[in-house]
């Protein structure tokens, strides 16, 4: 008997969700059949379901899964049946960044994750449907296909419904810091934007010792959590408001590390702007396609400051997401503090509630 999935469709760019049930594939070689526990909402799924990032419609998106293996394929090493998993983002395994251990910078990333390459297999996981390799899982339903390289098993007693933002998210903002930026002990750093990732890039901060801690937002309330989860210092952001200016009245040579998690071109600027000399601006946040960030040339030339990308907080994934479940489970990384969780049927709900920022992290529970 094939398997049936209830599935949220996307028919086209600005449509609301639609629930579908569907007949999904066996999983191929590589890939393992997941039933979902529950997914996290993320801005991407956003960004892609307004047309402001690439996919093919229709489409079922969710990259933040987490759930239970039911059927394992027969080439698959290091997961069996009934094994708890989060899935994580797609990466091919054989160009040269992923060979160097950089699978985030994947030649292939975008194919793979937001233009529904199914790595594992060529045939379609949905026979009849939409497209269904969004980040090599699909996630706003009930069961999944996922390829071995995405899915990292989980061991121990922890809630498995909770940890699905881990796969992006929250992996994204804690390793922009604990990753890409690794400031030294002492290091003053600022966050551009506190929504979940910046959240997670404040208690990543907290993490590596960092002495002085900078939230950035035009919200007052984000900015308070924010102190709950290490900020030493917080800025609102707003009109008239000279952000690098505020930040120099805190510290007169600037901060060592900016992390743009807002996406906005006025803030990446005011984030480069606070740096001391050779400093170094993490960007995360994603804009729009096609958005472009500018810099004085001359200033960039005898500051010696730093631009650098981060996908996915530079994670390996099978490694890092574990690393961040024991810290959660220490009592050291508390991002349990940012979700809601609401009923799959809900998701449009979700989605609203995410986008009108009533909310930081919603989960949607597929029971």
């Amino acid at each position: 008997m094939p398997t049936k999935a209830r599935i949220a469709v996307i028919s086209e760019a600005g449509a609301d969700y639609a629930i579908e049930e569907r007949a999904i594939a066996d999983p191929g070689p590589h890939e393992v059949l997941i039933k979902l526990i529950a997914t996290g909402v993320c801005h991407t799924d956003l960004s892609v379901q307004a047309g402001n990032l690439p996919t093919n419609y229709p489409v079922v998106l969710g990259h933040e899964g987490a759930g239970t293996i039911l059927k394992v394929g027969d080439h698959v090493k290091g997961l069996t049946e009934g094994d708890n998993v989060v899935l994580s983002y797609g990466s091919c395994g054989r160009c040269r960044p992923c060979q160097e251990g950089d699978p985030a910078y994947c030649n292939d990333f975008e194919a793979l994750n937001f233009m529904n390459k199914r790595q594992g297999e060529d045939a379609p996981v949905f026979d009849d449907g939409p497209n269904a390799a969004f980040f090599q899982q699909s996630s706003f339903a009930t069961h999944s296909i996922a390829h071995e390289r995405n899915v990292v098993k989980i061991e121990g007693d922890v809630d498995i419904s909770l940890l699905g933002p881990l796969g992006c998210g929250i992996q994204t903002g804690a390793g922009a810091v604990m990753r890409t930026a690794q400031p030294p002990a002492g290091s003053n750093l600022l966050v551009s934007g506190v929504g979940s990732v910046g959240m997670a890039a404040v208690m990543g901060a907290k993490l590596a010792g960092c002495g002085t801690i900078i939230a950035v937002d035009t919200n007052d309330d984000r900015l308070e959590l924010a102190k709950e989860f290490g900020a030493t210092h917080t800025i609102t952001a707003g009109k008239g408001i000279d952000v690098a200016e505020e930040v120099r009245g805190i510290i007169e040579a600037g901060v060592d590390y900016s992390i743009e998690c807002s996406g906005n071109d006025k803030a990446a600027r005011a984030a480069l702007e606070s740096l001391a000399k050779r400093g170094t601006l993490v960007v995360v946040g994603a804009p729009p396609s096609g958005t472009e960030y500018a810099f004085d040339a001359n200033d960039q030339i005898l500051s010696g400051r730093k631009i650098v990308g981060c996908v996915e907080g530079d994670a390996k994934v099978k490694q890092f997401i574990p690393e961040l479940v024991r810290l959660y489970q220490r009592g050291l990384f508390p991002f349990d503090k940012l979700v809601k969780r609401y009923p799959f049927d809900k998701i449009n709900e979700a989605v609203q509630d995410l986008h009108d920022g009533k909310v930081f992290k919603p989960i949607l529970e597929m029971s």
